[in-house]
């Protein structure tokens, strides 16, 4: 098929998608039923098609549209690295690559001085076990069942949720229930049971594991695909001392809850703890060319001055992925997006939130940190039975016909909207969800 420019032939949805069901594999589907949503382009927090049909977006895509789209300052800085030199090998040196890390740098906790890039969250992940493995070396890790960490070998094996079952190869992987108190392991009631019950199950796992095997623990600081599950109070810091008892690193997976998402840089920032590596991507660039990486305390990059590093990616560091580091990060701050997100988030998307909750009977709870937010549905909410997932696609294809873009996982809305969002972007979205859920009164009693 012969490509053609708008000017000279009018595209439609039709044509894109099939054009995408002729040659695209899909990621985590069965291939033969598909019918993707076509997208033709985005500004800001909209999306459109090809015939006319406007988005909100309250899914950053897969929660890393940070900065919104199209930004110009962005965009030029692509631009401007495009005509510069486009690409380069990792064992070099090179200036938009030492900017970027000295930016990530200078946002981490006091103690970290060195970042290694990858190209998304799944081998920053897969570089932090690495690295953690080396320095201490042991050899278990330990994350837990209700995470998401990449599709790569020991990302996908760290991953708690189902999809790691048919992807079990890589070797020494534990894992654990962290706190998730509406439907809590342990029957608790309260967040400080559900907090002192989760440390006393992860410190038994660490006894019976063996103290001395283990290199790491692998925790999400806000655990995203598997429900944006906002640790209770205390509970980041019992995790802290277990690993600094035991000699554990430990290992913050900010690759969704990173770059402002929470309201704050990091998430952990909000727990009061640091880790010992920090993985990150999405955010950092919001998704305008793949990036991502580990950022290293100094103990730990210090270890590989004189230890070989057994690890390396050809493009680490991609100069056209790092001047869209620099540009983001630079007008972040300039623009005050983390204050956004912790402002409109806290302040107007949260109570809104938590308004549908108490006016509709099919949301079982709502929980989460500035523009990181979820709804779970329920059809009975004593019971808190999750509503099924031809109900939840229903709705979802319900909030599309009506102009929102949804992040749907299971029984539960993740309302994640671009840090950029503004209040009254916001309340039109909240008036959407709330007149879609009112056509689904019926699935709840």
């Amino acid at each position: 098929m012969k490509l053609a420019l708008q000017s000279e032939m009018a595209i439609t949805n039709d044509d894109v998608r099939q054009l995408d069901r002729s040659y695209v594999f899909h990621s985590w589907s069965m291939q033969g039923n598909l019918n993707p949503m076509v997208i033709a382009g985005a500004k800001g927090c909209e999306l459109w098609d090809y015939e006319g049909n406007t988005y909100l977006d309250f899914s950053s895509q897969l929660v890393n549209v940070n900065i919104g789209y199209q930004h110009p300052r962005v965009l030029a800085a692509m631009k401007a690295q495009l005509d510069e030199l486009v690409t380069i090998a990792p064992a070099t040196a090179n200036l938009t690559r030492g900017e970027a890390a000295k930016r990530i740098v200078s946002l981490a906790p006091e103690g970290f001085s060195k970042v290694f890039f990858t190209n998304a969250g799944a081998d920053a992940n897969e570089n932090a076990i690495r690295m953690a493995r080396l320095y201490t070396g042991r050899d278990k890790i330990f994350s837990a069942y209700r995470s998401y960490h990449g599709n790569t070998g020991s990302a996908i094996a760290a991953t708690g949720d189902w999809r790691r079952v048919p992807n079990e190869y890589s070797r020494g992987h534990v894992h654990f229930f962290n706190p998730y108190l509406y439907r809590s392991e342990f029957n608790s009631t309260t967040e400080a049971e559900e907090c002192e019950r989760a440390l006393a199950h992860l410190r038994r796992m660490i006894e019976v594991e063996g103290p001395t095997s283990i290199a790491a623990i692998l925790l999400e600081s806000v655990p995203g695909t598997a429900g944006i599950l906002v640790p209770p109070e205390g509970y980041m810091k019992g995790v802290r001392a277990l690993a600094d008892e035991f000699g554990i690193v430990l290992i913050l997976d900010e690759v969704m809850a990173g770059f402002g998402r929470t309201g704050s840089w990091f998430a952990f920032e909000q727990d009061g703890i640091v880790p010992d590596l920090i993985t990150f991507a999405k955010g950092v660039n919001a998704g305008y060319a793949p990036a991502g990486g580990v950022l290293i305390s100094e103990p730990i990059s210090h270890y590989f001055n004189d230890h070989f590093f057994a690890g390396g990616l050809t493009y680490s560091g991609h100069p056209l992925a790092m001047a869209a580091i620099v540009a983001t990060l630079d007008a972040m701050k300039e623009e005050k997006v983390v204050e956004n997100a912790a402002l409109v988030g806290n302040g107007v998307l949260r109570p809104g939130l938590d308004a549908l909750a108490a006016k509709h009977k099919l949301i079982g709870d709502v929980r989460g940190r500035g523009m990181f937010q979820a709804m779970e549905l329920v059809s009975d909410r004593p019971r808190k039975t999750p509503l099924a997932a031809a109900e939840m696609g229903a709705i979802k294809a319900a909030l599309t016909q009506a102009g929102i873009l949804s992040f749907i996982v299971e029984n539960r809305i993740h309302v994640v909207p671009p840090c950029t969002m503004s209040a009254e972007e916001v309340n039109k979205g909240l008036t959407i969800f709330d007149r879609v859920l009112a056509q689904f009164g019926n699935f709840a009693k």
